[in-house]
């Protein structure tokens, strides 16, 4: 999908995220990527053979 030169690395690679955003909806929470990765506002993401990666979070607090 990348198609502005030099190309974004495709969404296989392990470094991904410099993609250009290409569609953002910030009120439904998500942005789809030039190489094909959608974006979710709590950082998760679909990737375009439909593997799911979960959102980073902290590690919960111990009290």
């Amino acid at each position: 999908m990348c198609r502005h030169q030099p190309p974004c690395p495709g969404a296989d690679h392990p470094d991904h995220h410099p993609a250009v955003i290409v569609s953002a909806h910030p009120e439904q929470g998500w942005s789809l990527l030039c190489d094909g990765t959608i974006v979710f506002d709590d950082t998760g993401e679909l990737l375009p053979d439909g593997r799911a990666v979960s959102p980073c979070r902290p590690p919960a607090a111990v009290v």
